[in-house]
């Protein structure tokens, strides 16, 4: 297949970009303007894909990097971290939902003219349903988004969406839950545990900043989301939207357990108020039962092989 990844230079796009140049596809990646290859790929692997720069917030950039004839668009491409959204929430909105707009117009824009037939692959967030209730999410339930982050990502889908109905453009929207594993940078809560916990453990320090340690979350290892992320392109249908997930609950206090367990430090954990997210989701976890019957896919890795190969990637 001729691939379009944008976001490749990214952290599950470049983990994606490996598994499709595994499976012999001919991948044509996008990356930021001035931007490097991603740090899950190696040499080898950069230089088989064909970079093209692309600004989400720029029509022409967004077009030129859209141009050519794609069998799968996956739209990996965006600011992906909740705490820079809540710095800039106008930026959010605006490579999150008005660049998905924009790419989702220049590929409708082509099915119309030209009569091709790309699938647009859409990576949301599980963020986009809200607080809810302590419930599994499912796909049925009223996205109610309560931070930038997820509000910019439901706005991808509505844009995706509204230029598949008006042109007949396919898009599968695949709303993954939190996704960790190597390579992964320290904007993200286990990486970043895991870097305070080597830096104290360097100084024989006592103590680590913490946020809120009792939310739970549906942790994921990032290769087995592209690996849903390839099944659902495969057998998923257009139109719908997917929850990418486990169904499995962790604690952030779990997290730090373990992890503390692998990097051979205890510490006691000291709530920070700059770390603490006003309205976090005390309960993120996802029905994953429509994928599941869609494409048989399961995850494939523990909760704690990710966690040894997250520390393992980032003390080496």
């Amino acid at each position: 297949m001729r691939v379009l990844l944008t976001g490749a230079d990214g952290f599950a796009g470049g983990w994606l970009a490996r598994r499709l140049l595994a499976e012999g596809h001919e991948v044509i990646g996008t990356r930021r303007p001035g931007g490097r290859p991603s740090l899950v790929l190696d040499i080898e692997e950069s230089e088989r894909i064909e970079w093209r720069e692309m600004e989400m917030t720029s029509d022409a950039s967004v077009t030129a990097a859209a141009q050519g004839r794609w069998d799968i668009v996956f739209h990996l491409a965006a600011m992906a971290s909740g705490s820079e959204a809540r710095n800039d929430p106008g930026l959010a909105w605006e490579i999150n939902a008005a660049g998905t707009a924009r790419l989702a117009e220049a590929l409708g824009d082509r099915h119309e003219e030209l009569g091709e037939d790309p699938l647009l692959f859409l990576a949301s967030s599980g963020e986009v349903y809200g607080m809810g209730n302590g419930a599994l999410r499912r796909e049925s339930d009223a996205p109610q988004p309560c931070s930038p982050y997820a509000g910019s990502k439901l706005g991808a889908e509505i844009a995706a969406l509204e230029v598949s109905y008006r042109t007949g453009l396919r898009v599968i929207v695949a709303r993954a839950f939190p996704h960790i594993g190597p390579h992964q940078d320290t904007r993200f809560v286990a990486p970043a545990l895991v870097a305070r916990l080597m830096a104290a453990r360097h100084l024989r320090a006592p103590v680590i900043k913490t946020g809120n340690l009792d939310v739970i979350r549906d942790f994921l290892d990032v290769r087995d989301v592209v690996e849903a992320y390839l099944a659902l392109a495969q057998r998923g249908v257009p139109g719908e939207a997917y929850n990418v997930a486990s169904g499995e609950a962790h604690s952030i206090d779990d997290l730090l357990g373990r992890l503390q367990q692998l990097l051979g430090w205890q510490v006691t954990p000291e709530p920070d108020a700059r770390l603490v997210r006003r309205a976090d989701i005390p309960h993120l976890v996802g029905d994953p039962s429509k994928l599941r019957g869609a494409t048989g896919w399961k995850p494939g890795l523990s909760f704690d092989q990710t966690l040894r190969d997250l520390v393992h990637a980032q003390t080496r």
